[in-house]
């Protein structure tokens, strides 16, 4: 068996490196960018007044002026204003050009306003102070984000303030998420006593579509290996990513493995050193598609998809690869197999901010119910099979 660590390697080896594709920004949320947003202007394009009150020259406060006429209204919106006479001022709202011949703001609290005089009241006036200078945030020309970002509600601020209608993303994967097995039946069926819902294609498809916004495609197939093998046969040469759930692992039914060696699909990996998802099998047609068989056991199915697929998928789409998240234990755990045990946690943040998780380790690979109360799996090292409270580790989340 596979190490983690080199099962990880293998399948971030063979990341597929999408071409990219314009969107509509109103469409572009959860995708990644495939081009940088640069400044078209000035951040601020101009001097920006940030509190409603009265513009002034601070010379004249440096006089001893401390009333001042007013010669009319800046409002937001509109061209920039001049003061006439340096001895007066303009009423200046939030977010107007700051008038020329004016370098300061004081604010409407720290006035009286009279017959149209406004008189300061307050003892210190500070030369440009309540101003957000023309540039000071980024000049015309800088990189405001890089492409490779996840697209967020601040990337979308960023590019509709740059006047980007449309966005270069990466171009989603043509996906296929297959369950195997006699024993599924559809979600809105009644069970018989030896059957169960299908759940996990459904659990794949809202992680990917979570993550990605990326669509999938839903297939299903009994347990025969000639229905298996016509299935994915056309699956293949239509779809480039492949992710199968069951009938990986050494029972008589688990034809997925015969099948994809005897469609040429090349092996990377069979079986990796971790609890749950022990017979997770890996493999390629070099420039077609990359095939994830995952095991049929849900939080098997869920934890490699969290933990191994997500990163694979992120890394082919350009975006960058984000540090392992930390968690710190809040009871001491043993774990005696020679395994990595991915642990399912509850997260908390105690007052320092440390994130701490709390064991919820259900019963077991199928305990799909569990996952419910979980926050994500903490992941214990192989080296080790005491874990102490305080001690960290990471911690692959997939609620937040």
């Amino acid at each position: 068996m596979l190490s983690v660590a080199e099962a990880e390697k293998i399948i971030l080896q063979n990341v597929f490196l999408p071409a990219s594709e314009e969107v509509e920004l109103t469409s572009s949320l959860g995708r990644v960018l495939a081009e940088d947003l640069v400044a078209d202007r000035d951040f601020p394009p101009f001097d920006r007044v940030t509190m409603d009150g009265i513009a002034i020259c601070h010379a004249e406060w440096d006089e001893g002026r401390r009333q001042f006429a007013i010669e009319g209204i800046q409002a937001a919106g509109a061209p920039r204003m001049t003061l006439e006479d340096l001895a007066n001022c303009l009423e200046v709202m939030t977010g107007a050009m700051l008038p020329d011949g004016a370098d300061t703001v004081v604010r409407y609290e720290d006035l009286r306003i009279e017959n149209g005089i406004a008189a300061v009241l307050c003892e210190t006036v500070f030369p440009r102070q309540n101003i957000h200078f023309q540039g000071i945030d980024r000049q015309a020309g800088a990189l405001i984000v890089q492409k490779g970002q996840k697209i967020g509600p601040a990337e979308i601020a960023v590019a509709a303030t740059v006047g980007k209608t449309k966005l270069r993303v990466a171009r989603l994967p043509r996906t296929a998420i297959v369950s195997t097995g006699d024993e599924l039946v559809d979600v809105g069926q009644i069970p018989l006593p030896h059957q169960i819902r299908s759940s996990n294609v459904f659990a794949l498809r809202a992680l990917l579509e979570c993550e990605f916004k990326m669509e999938s495609q839903i297939f299903h197939f009994p347990d025969d290996r000639g229905g298996i093998a016509r299935g994915l046969e056309k699956i293949l040469r239509e779809f480039e990513i492949v992710v199968l759930s069951g009938a990986v692992s050494e029972g008589k039914f688990d034809f997925v493995p015969q099948v994809l060696n005897a469609l040429g699909v090349e092996k990377c990996f069979h079986k990796v050193s971790q609890r749950p998802g022990k017979p997770f099998w890996f493999g390629r047609i070099t420039g077609r598609a990359v095939i994830f068989a995952l095991p049929g056991n849900p939080v098997s199915a869920f934890l490699c998809a969290c933990r191994y697929l997500l990163p694979f998928l992120r890394k082919s789409m350009g975006e960058s690869l984000r540090h392992p998240e930390m968690a710190a234990l809040n009871e001491a755990v043993s774990f005696k197999p020679a395994l990595t045990y991915f642990l399912p946690v509850r997260l908390t943040w105690s007052n320092d901010g440390l994130m701490r998780a709390q064991p919820s380790p259900g019963h077991g690979s199928g305990d799909l119910a569990n996952l419910s109360d979980a926050d994500g799996f903490l992941e214990l090292p192989v080296e080790r099979d005491v874990f102490r409270a305080g001690e960290a580790f990471p911690v692959h989340r997939y609620r937040f």
